[in-house]
């Protein structure tokens, strides 16, 4: 499956549940509520409101996938 479709796959499932999900202040990846440190920038920091992890699912289904580094963060 091609980056761009596996990204609307996964953006699909979080637009049926964004209530599972926050979205990390610091690099904007979405994860699951029960991660405590973003996995892609340590941060722990999270904004849990349904409306921005909609938005971020949204914004990043329609972009081209880049990874953050711990390293990005310092």
């Amino acid at each position: 499956m091609s980056d761009s479709k596996e990204r609307l796959k996964q953006a699909a499932k979080i637009l049926e549940q964004p209530s599972d999900y926050k979205v990390c202040e610091g690099c904007g990846s979405i994860v699951t509520l029960r991660t405590f440190h973003c996995p892609s920038c340590h941060g722990y920091r999270f904004d849990e409101t349904a409306e921005r992890v909609i938005a971020q699912a949204q914004m990043l289904a329609k972009r081209k996938a880049n990874s953050v580094l711990s390293s990005d963060m310092a």
